[in-house]
């Protein structure tokens, strides 16, 4: 769907202009996966570009064009064939204060998290939790993030049906203690704890928020 990638591209070129550096990963098995950079003075923001190419698929849900036979000679059937064109589609954003780390190094990072609809057949939407299991940059004392609701900075992009906007999501660095706090009392609790701190989540070298 690489008219998709194009209009997205778009897009991306119409809210924030272009790209200052742009890096490609591809890993086995999967698409390529670009992440686009994007410096305006204090900050820089990191964004995927073909995450959307295909629609995420939760793989327990059998495609709604599968119509189970009666046949009673029939096999079941062992895949579950994913909708080509159904199903919600995104990007991740991620925005830093420039400057104050290596934050360059996170490309990898959103590349992992973007891939993961097609590694892991996870769908990614607002109040998920994606984990790298390591820095998201050199020294970062965060190894995953929360994916907050979208529309602010990027507006979602309607595409012909019958596929699903695509969504530009942005993401928060979570430290490992707020990750395993969120665990268990919700995204929106620990978005109210970030608030009530004066958390400056843009922040590559923020210490973690008092979770006591």
């Amino acid at each position: 769907m690489s008219d998709v990638l194009e209009l997205v591209e778009a897009r991306l070129l119409m809210a924030l202009g272009k790209p200052d550096a742009r890096a490609a990963v591809t890993f086995l098995g999967t698409d390529r996966i670009e992440v686009l950079r994007y410096a305006d003075g204090e900050l820089v923001r990191y964004v995927t570009l073909g995450m959307s190419a295909n629609p995420m698929t939760d793989p327990a849900s059998p495609s709604p064009d599968h119509h189970p036979s009666t046949s009673r000679s029939a096999a079941p059937l062992s895949v579950v064939l994913a909708d080509p064109l159904r199903g919600p589609r995104a990007e991740l954003v991620l925005t830093v204060r420039n400057g104050r780390a290596d934050t360059d190094k996170v490309l990898r990072s959103l590349a992992v998290l973007a891939a993961s609809p097609q590694v892991e057949g996870v769908i990614v939407a607002p109040g998920a939790s994606l984990d790298v299991g390591e820095p998201l940059w050199p020294g970062a004392p965060f190894t995953s993030v929360l994916v907050t609701e979208g529309g602010g900075l990027v507006e979602d992009l309607e595409l012909d049906d019958p596929m699903d906007p695509v969504r530009f999501l942005p993401l928060l660095p979570m430290t490992p203690n707020e990750a395993a706090w969120k665990r268990v009392h919700g995204a929106a609790a620990l978005e109210e704890r970030w608030l009530q701190h004066g958390t400056d989540l843009r922040d590559p070298l923020r210490s973690g928020v008092p979770l006591d």
